[in-house]
């Protein structure tokens, strides 16, 4: 014989779980005149052969005719001999707090077309929180028949919608990633608005949606960072002749005994010749035929490695400098 339930009560002690049913098995009955406590972050769902019968909210209430009218012609007293007896039902409980920190992210990059750097792939990661809007409608389009339903299975669902609206937003929002350090705020907001409307069909309502970066692959990342050097070196003829200035100026401060001495002097009685030379004449204009003076990228380059094998300019300085020589061609 099947055991009876006179206390209908659930407490979640993980903070996880999103609906319970209870009796979660067919060894349990409700008995007429149960009571089901409903806490102020939960709201119960009455079920009798499948069907919807009404929903609880906030506080004790006894399972009688008075309290769900649709039970008078539903209660069976069979082996019992009373109408008030036992009753083959369910009640679900929706836990209605706040679900935070739900994590998502690009399992694979997004195709992004940009103004200034071409085609590029991003990546980007986040969080949300969601909390239940509609009990009845999220019981019945996602929870189904489950005795147990825990955030974690709608989380992966609901990443997908995150991250389909993200990419169209981006499309539509953006025409180069330069421009996302102005933008991030702005392009939560237009995210969030886009999902919404598909959250509110499962019963959801989303209350945060952040998104914590967005990011390129390496390679794009070292080529933004030589623009943005490029841009704080400025004029590069005046930064060449301060490098070849700072390279005699050492030389002169560091004279060493022995061979090393020699190599020094040498090297810094050379450079004190030829510099002054380079600087006056390679990275000088030219005079061409007519009277325009004209200084071409070719000339630039030759000084500029002139300067790297002298030691004037590092290697990671004079690739910098060189790749902006050669978009001048």
């Amino acid at each position: 014989m099947p055991k009876l339930m006179e206390v209908l009560e659930y407490v979640d002690p993980t903070g996880e779980v999103m609906v319970k049913r209870l009796p979660d098995s067919g060894e349990y009955e409700i008995t007429y005149g149960s009571q089901l406590t409903v806490r102020e972050s939960q709201v119960a769902v009455f079920f009798r052969d499948g069907r919807s019968l009404d929903v609880f909210t906030t506080g004790r209430h006894v399972l009688k005719t008075q309290n769900i009218p649709a039970l008078t012609k539903l209660i069976t007293g069979l082996g019992y001999g009373k109408q008030e007896s036992v009753f083959k039902s369910e009640v679900y409980f929706l836990n209605m707090k706040l679900f935070r920190n739900l994590k998502w992210g690009t399992s694979q990059p997004i195709l992004f077309k940009d103004a200034d750097l071409q085609m590029i792939r991003l990546r980007s990661f986040g969080i949300f929180s969601i909390q239940i809007e509609d009990p009845s409608l999220f019981l019945n389009k996602v929870v189904g028949t489950q005795g147990i339903f825990v955030a974690q299975e709608i989380e992966d669902y609901l990443k997908n919608i995150i991250i389909a609206r993200l990419t169209s937003t981006i499309g539509n929002f953006l025409k180069t990633i330069f421009e996302l350090p102005n933008n991030f705020d702005e392009l939560a907001i237009a995210v969030r608005s886009s999902i919404q409307s598909e959250f509110d069909g499962l019963g959801l309502k989303i209350h945060d949606y952040l998104i914590n970066s967005i990011s390129v692959p390496p390679e794009v990342q070292e080529m933004i960072d030589a623009r943005s050097g490029m841009a704080a070196i400025g004029n590069m003829d005046e930064f060449v002749k301060y490098k070849a200035a700072m390279s005699l100026q050492d030389a002169a401060k560091n004279p060493s005994g022995g061979a090393a001495a020699g190599v020094g002097v040498g090297a810094g009685m050379g450079m004190g010749f030829i510099l002054p030379q380079m600087l006056a004449g390679s990275m000088q204009p030219t005079q061409s035929s007519g009277s325009q003076v004209v200084t071409t990228p070719m000339d630039k380059l030759k000084s500029l490695k002139e300067l790297l094998d002298m030691g004037a300019l590092s290697q990671e300085e004079y690739d910098v400098k060189k790749e902006k020589l050669l978009g001048e061609f």
